[in-house]
């Protein structure tokens, strides 16, 4: 017979993959899903309703399962992968509706990470007579929310750095713009992983010389490409470039130094550029102060896909939280541009604050993927 505990962590890793869609969506609030099972006939579980936390303004996920789940909710199981919010914000309390809803039990994954509100909502459930479970899969929902907890706990997102470079150790050639590193499959996987961040960011020098998109162009996941992020302390980006001419459709921001020539800005924002003013001493933006300035705007985790400039920006300030390394089956030869400034990938690989978690081939490509000590 299966126990309690053994049907709790299906259906909470069941939760925990359903909140991984809202991933890159709902910043900045963290993409939390909610299941709501009761008992059938013959007593085995049976999922009645579930949801996903919307948009911000829209309701959370507690809310859309209880509403799938109409009058089957009372006395029924909720399973949310992230502790019911307390307070009135944009919308009511979740742990209210939960309440109001009769629900007879609430096993919950992770505590709210904020230290001010943290167990508010768990201590509401219990004074309502209501048994609530904490811990169950909690290890993954912390992987899951670690930006959202960044956020909170220390002002930043979630940083993950993309280094794509040839068999020679190569991210391009000089004078030539882009050119294909990676294989189609490998490509995809890149998109896809653009769908998960809040925002991909890039330094000028490579908005000017590779002119990107950097949207996700795989079919059905368009409206899910990130806010388009240029480091640009002069604010000097093409209004010719693809970013301006598409952010119409994709947002774009800047992030400029105080001093940026005020013509530049002017234009910038008049094509429907979002700037972000920094402090920018000896004429360059330390990407902490980038960051610090995405997370005050509501940004949970950023794509770094920049040159080798930005890449060795974000190693050396210990910002980054995963890296992936895709090397590409092509080589450049000669005039390749380096892909690390310092070092080689074997020196990456050394480094003592990254450890290696997956490994392996995109097709004729390999990559590694490695995460920061402690992350």
């Amino acid at each position: 017979m299966t126990s309690l505990q053994d049907i709790d962590l299906r259906f909470m890793a069941a939760a925990e993959r359903l909140a991984r869609r809202g991933l890159g969506r709902v910043w900045p609030n963290p993409p939390v899903a909610a299941l709501i099972v009761r008992q059938d006939a013959d007593g085995a579980p049976l999922l009645v309703g579930r949801g996903l936390t919307a948009r911000p303004g829209g309701p959370h996920a507690e809310v859309n399962a209880l509403a799938a789940a109409g009058e089957r909710a009372q006395g029924a199981t909720c399973y949310v992968t992230l502790e019911p919010c307390s307070h009135y914000g944009r919308t009511p309390p979740c742990s209210g509706a939960l309440i109001e809803a009769g629900v007879g039990r609430v096993v919950v994954s992770m505590l709210d990470p904020n230290p001010r509100v943290a167990g508010r909502g768990v201590r509401l459930l219990r004074e309502a007579g209501i048994e609530v479970v904490v811990g169950v899969n909690e290890a993954a929902c912390q992987q899951l929310y670690k930006g959202f907890s960044l956020r909170i706990t220390r002002n930043r997102p979630l940083v993950f750095l993309k280094v794509a470079m040839s068999r020679d150790g190569f991210i391009g050639r000089e004078g030539e713009g882009q050119i294909a590193i990676s294989g189609p499959l490998a490509m995809r996987h890149v998109h896809g992983y653009r769908a998960a961040y809040d925002a991909i960011l890039v330094g000028i020098g490579t908005a000017v010389a590779d002119d990107p998109q950097l949207t996700c162009r795989l079919p059905g996941l368009y409206e899910r490409s990130p806010v388009r992020v240029v480091i640009d302390t002069r604010a000097r980006l093409p209004l010719t470039s693809k970013l301006v001419r598409t952010a119409a459709d994709v947002p774009v921001w800047v992030i400029c130094g105080h001093d940026a020539d005020p013509g530049n800005v002017e234009q910038l924002a008049k094509a429907g550029i979002r700037i972000i003013r920094v402090p920018a001493p000896d004429g360059r933006i330390e990407p902490g102060v980038a960051i610090t300035a995405l997370a005050a705007r509501g940004i949970t985790s950023v794509m770094v896909e920049g040159g080798a400039r930005l890449a060795d920006a974000f190693l050396r300030s210990g910002l980054v939280d995963d890296f992936c390394i895709v090397t590409g089956a092509v080589e450049v030869g000669a005039g390749g541009i380096p892909a690390f400034l310092n070092g080689n990938l074997d020196t990456v690989l050394a480094d003592p604050r990254f450890q290696r978690v997956a490994a392996g081939h995109i097709g004729p490509d390999r990559f590694i993927h490695l995460k920061r000590n402690g992350a």
